[in-house]
């Protein structure tokens, strides 16, 4: 495969984790061992105390065990503690030793959107732009946490399409981002300003960062750039477009319009085996990827979510429940979420007979199309959940108690999170927004 020069561009497992399923859930429960015998009214109700019970108590799902010892693996971002390959120094708005002013507006912008509630479909227009950044006058966006609240810190414009992508390397300076506008745009986290364009033949379906390698999904292939090497790939990929990229160690898993998941093996830190192996199971178009457990999980337009064993490309499981399409799938200790264009998140826990089952169900205020995991100061999890009604929604694990929310003008297909408490939001107006917790930090 032909090269050519870069531009520069587990810990003990909580079993009270989503121990108690819902309503609907136990019913189903109660019913389906009626006849064997009669469930424990109040294990149903979480305050059963004896031990052992006469009545039934309906056996738990076996957690999950990720490899990683990290809580969140977040579809478009790789989870590494390790330092970065360039050795660059942390963005300003990184809190450090070297850079302290941590109350510093990052981006180049020295004001905050007012937190307060506001109607978002008041949008008023009297915006000012400079290098590409919005600043304090954009009031069209409600957002709140708590009763400390948000504050949407900068606005990136110069996409004109979606934004299906947004990358924030560990350690670099830079910020990526990938649009249906068939191209990336590159922001230097310090200036705010776009410092590069790189401009496609087709639409961006996915970015996303592996390790040193950021990935580029477009229509029948993958533009891969090595941020250690500084090299450049073009990976074929027929099918249509590429919609999401993940990677298991050496092997690179693309999903693809047509339904297939294509891999390729790692031949150097600079290039991929030239044949593609195609995963094939799926009716309808892969929407989302994550591995966990040494095992990769694809969510498709087919309203399944199926689970393949990553050493020999089986697909183990097919995991039905969704009435819509499955656009994201992410994992979380031991558990596998799912978001569906049905207004559903469903997560996922195995039994101990091996099957995988769904433990838990959360009705989302509309279509979910995008999720992203971040930590409280107190290491708790929190989901980030973008959905159809142009919101996205910080919701507290394993409770789903709604920490806060931000709504924007269109959709958002995109999440990111940074240092700090800080993340960023894609949206269908071609809009980057970053956003920071008032109070509490969050990371």
């Amino acid at each position: 495969m032909g090269l050519t020069a870069a531009r520069r561009l587990s810990t003990k497992t909580d079993t009270s984790v989503f121990k108690r399923l819902g309503t609907k859930n136990q019913e189903c429960i109660a019913r389906n061992h009626q006849l064997k015998s009669a469930v424990c009214k109040y294990w149903l109700q979480g305050r059963c105390t004896r031990n052992p019970c006469k009545f039934l108590h309906p056996d738990q799902p076996k957690p999950l065990t990720l490899k990683s010892a990290h809580v969140w693996k977040n579809p478009n971002t790789h989870n590494s503690k390790t330092s970065p390959p360039n050795g660059k120094v942390q963005p300003k708005f990184i809190k450090n030793k070297e850079n302290c002013d941590h109350n510093q507006i990052a981006m180049n912008t020295e004001h905050k959107a007012s937190a307060t509630q506001v109607n978002p479909d008041q949008s008023k227009h009297d915006h000012k732009t400079e290098n590409g950044v919005k600043n304090e006058k954009c009031h069209n966006l409600n957002s709140w946490l708590g009763d400390k609240g948000l504050s949407m810190i900068a606005q990136l414009e110069g996409h004109s399409k979606d934004v299906t992508g947004i990358v924030l390397p560990s350690g670099s300076n830079n910020l990526y981002c990938g649009s249906k506008d068939k191209s990336l745009r590159v922001w230097d986290c310090n200036s705010g300003q776009c410092v590069d364009v790189i401009n496609f033949d087709e639409e961006c379906g996915t970015l996303v960062e592996e390790g040193s390698w950021i990935f580029a999904g477009l229509k029948d292939m993958i533009k891969a750039w090595n941020r250690e090497t500084q090299t450049a790939v073009v990976i074929p990929a027929s099918g249509g477009m590429v919609n999401a990229v993940t990677m298991f160690e050496d092997v690179l898993f693309a999903g693809m319009e047509d339904g297939t998941i294509l891999s390729w093996k790692s031949t150097s830190k600079s290039s991929f085996s030239d044949e593609a192996t195609s995963l094939k199971g799926h009716t309808g178009s892969v929407l989302s990827l994550i591995v966990g457990a040494k095992m990769l999980f694809s969510g498709s337009a087919d309203r399944t979510i199926r689970v393949w064993d990553v050493e020999s490309l089986e697909c183990k499981h097919v995991l039905n429940g969704h009435s819509g399409d499955v656009t994201s799938v992410i994992c979380c200790n031991q558990y596998l979420f799912s978001g569906s264009l049905d207004k559903t998140i469903k997560v996922w826990g195995a039994t101990a007979s091996g099957n995988i089952e769904e433990v838990y169900r959360h009705d989302a205020d509309d279509g979910v199309l995008a999720f992203c995991g971040m930590h409280d100061a107190e290491e708790k999890p929190i989901l980030l959940c973008s959905c159809k009604d142009n919101g996205v929604c910080l919701y507290d694990l394993p409770s789903f108690a709604v920490r806060g929310r931000v709504f924007t003008r269109q959709d958002v297909k995109a999440i990111q999170v940074g240092p700090e408490g800080l993340f960023f939001t894609g949206d269908a107006a071609g809009l980057v927004s970053v956003w920071k917790p008032n109070g509490e930090a969050v990371r």
